[in-house]
């Protein structure tokens, strides 16, 4: 009993996944049952199916996509919890680098946090065109492909990807480690506690719909937004009012030379990792309410003055208690103890900052698949990822985006430096790419203040293309290099997926004026069909396989294959008995083997064929009331099945007989 309850329980999480997904898994998994499997679970699909309302909701009519729809702020909170959470490790990262030689180099925290905030000035009203320019969603890839041609298009879509599934690791691993920094008991448990974030969290409520995800994320990111203000706020309020400095002499301390500037650079780069998520909104256009444009521009609008003002805020209160690293502690943990205290203020401000850094992952969840979407419909990723689920969100996309992040988080053992090691780089090279295409579209277009558009679209290129070869610099040694392997991966991968569905339309394309005189050449050549019913024995399957064969065709051949001369015998004996009107034909197989001499037999029926005859492969199989009962029998016939398939001139196809009990 214990055993059918395990295995129920499993066939209930494999039937929770969806049905892509939960075909490749199981074909993997059960590759010899897989077929008496897929059978047996009939049954449990039904149950399976009110479990599947319970975790992701009823399905939603074409007609509700409306509802679906962004109001501007619930959109601030999907889209900007991604920009917003990063005051919670930016500002850490950029200390992190100053502090390596010790604390000489301290002071230039402001200059840096100066800088990357005028990159963010420059961004946001670099792709706030970008979103004007493509209001169905996209982003760089769009701006790009229409544009700058495929390569500087696939460049970003795959720079895109690797950003956002990095993201997705980064923000449930930074989301633990702010917990774990409030309650060290957890520490031993930081793995799991990420992967089931992601998965029983995160994946399941994007899957239920946009509407779902809005409703489930919008308040702890306000929450989030009200706390990190206020702890701002009162920050600020003790710095100026206490009698000690406001900024410690210690915190302004500077020393140049050709090390630090390599320092600061790094620096720069890793605070950089703030701006990811800016480019979100211009990937997710069609998602707001009318007027899509003007909401999505006024959004970005509001996202980065949030961003800056926490960025900025933050950064100051690290510099006015220089704060230095502490192991298994982050940085705004020291900030909101030494500001708050240890009072309830302070749990308030390390919880909604753990959920807002889960959260934040949820940007991918609605910038990656509507991307993938729009590289399946252009023929670059599989076409599945195109197509919407029951609740109107692209589930597959979801669903692969959460296998991704998953094995980065257990590659990486969910260590926030290494993955933001990874970070950014994708991200800013796709603001290259789209603010260059951004450029051409403004010369071409050539309307009402086109030239001081393309200006700032020119610096913006200028300045996010000076970013990325700081990054590439800085990081390489310390993991950039695996992105800039990944991206010309990703782009091959790209064009053979595009290779195979051009040569696929190809062949597969229908001319009509050809397909009438194929027809009538068709009905005046006399075909011959050769129908093969392999048989073990006489039985009830094989009866009513037979029934159907002469249906299509009066040349019939049951093919037996012996392993010996005494069973061939019986055989023989029982169809003559049986006398179906059929032809017998026993081959006999002294090594006992079974599939091999019926796959030579159906070649060398093949060689004898004319080149406008057929041959089709009947294959009876019965099928078991239960599952596990399909264990107990071989799978001949669906290895014979799956063989046959391969083969370019034979037809093939299953005659099913349900066993009652």
């Amino acid at each position: 009993m214990a055993s059918c309850r395990l295995v129920r329980k499993f066939r209930e999480s494999v039937f929770a996944l969806p049905a892509t997904f939960r075909a490749v898994f199981l074909f993997f998994s059960y590759p010899n049952c897989f077929k008496g499997l897929i059978h047996s679970y009939m049954g449990v699909i039904r149950m399976m199916r009110i479990l599947r309302r319970l975790l992701i909701g009823r399905p939603l009519h074409n007609q509700e996509m409306s509802h679906e729809k962004l109001p501007i702020w619930k959109a601030v909170a999907i889209f900007s919890s991604d920009a917003l959470s990063s005051v919670a490790y930016g500002p850490e990262m950029i200390m992190t680098i100053l502090v390596l030689p010790g604390t000489l180099t301290y002071g230039f925290m402001a200059p840096v946090a100066l800088a990357i905030l005028i990159l963010l000035t420059i961004v946001t009203l670099s792709y706030v065109q970008v979103a004007k320019v493509n209001p169905g969603g996209g982003g760089s890839y769009s701006v790009a492909i229409h544009n700058l041609g495929e390569l500087p298009a696939l460049t970003a879509a795959a720079a895109l990807f690797a950003d956002y599934t990095l993201t997705v690791a980064v923000s449930v691993s930074a989301g633990t480690a702010a917990i774990v920094s409030a309650f060290p008991v957890l520490i031993p448990h930081e793995i799991s506690i990420d992967l089931f974030v992601l998965f029983a969290i995160l994946m399941l409520v994007n899957l239920r719909g946009v509407r779902e995800s809005s409703n489930a994320f919008v308040w702890p990111t306000y929450a989030f937004i009200f706390g990190i203000l206020a702890l701002i706020g009162a920050g600020v309020y003790q710095a100026v009012t206490r009698s000690g400095p406001v900024l410690p002499p210690e915190s302004l301390s500077r020393q140049w030379d050709w090390t630090v500037s390599f320092l600061l650079l790094r620096a720069f780069a890793n605070g950089c990792s703030s701006m990811t998520g800016i480019e979100a909104i211009s990937n997710g256009v069609p998602m707001f309410k009318k007027p899509e444009i003007k909401n999505a521009a006024f959004t970005t609008y509001l996202m980065s003055g949030i961003l800056g003002t926490m960025f900025v805020g933050i950064s100051f209160l690290i510099m006015h208690y220089h704060i230095l690293p502490i192991k298994d502690v982050t940085c705004l943990s020291v900030v909101a103890e030494k500001t708050l205290g240890r009072s309830w203020a302070y749990y308030y401000i390390q919880i909604t900052t753990m959920i807002v850094l889960y959260l934040a992952a949820n940007t991918s969840f609605n910038g990656l698949p509507p991307l993938l979407s729009i590289l399946a419909k252009d023929g670059y990723m599989p076409r599945y990822l195109g197509t919407r689920g029951e609740r109107l969100s692209f589930s597959n996309g979801i669903v692969l985006l959460s296998i991704v992040a998953g094995i980065l988080i257990v590659v990486y053992q969910g260590n926030t430096d290494h993955l933001i090691s990874l970070y950014a780089i994708g991200v800013f090279l796709s603001f290259t790419i789209a603010q260059t295409g951004m450029v051409k579209h403004w010369r071409q277009e050539k309307g009402k203040g086109w030239v001081a558009r393309a200006i700032l679209n020119g610096l913006g290129a200028s300045v996010t293309g000076l970013v990325v070869l700081i990054i590439a610099v800085t990081k390489f040694f310390y993991g950039a290099w695996l992105v800039l392997v990944f991206i010309p991966l990703m782009i091959y991968v790209f064009r053979c997926i595009h290779a195979h569905y051009k040569d696929m339309a190809e062949q597969l394309h229908l001319d009509l004026n050809d397909l009438a005189s194929d027809i009538s050449d068709s009905l005046a050549i006399k075909r011959r069909n050769t129908v093969i019913v392999p048989i073990a024995t006489p039985t009830r399957v094989v009866a009513e396989t037979l029934k159907y064969a002469k249906t299509i065709s009066e040349d019939i051949v049951a093919l037996h294959i012996a392993t010996d001369v005494e069973s061939s015998r019986k055989v023989a004996e029982k169809w003559n008995q049986f006398n179906p009107g059929v032809r017998l034909v026993t081959v006999y197989s002294p090594y006992r083997l079974v599939i091999q001499p019926l796959l030579d037999y159906i070649e060398e029926t093949e060689k004898k064929k004319r080149p406008e005859d057929y041959i089709t492969v009947l294959i009876p199989e019965f099928q078991t009331k239960k599952w596990w009962h399909r264990l107990l029998h071989n799978q001949t016939g669906w290895i014979l099945h799956t063989l046959l398939i391969l083969k370019e001139n034979v037809i093939v196809t299953t005659i099913p007989y349900h066993l009652k009990k």
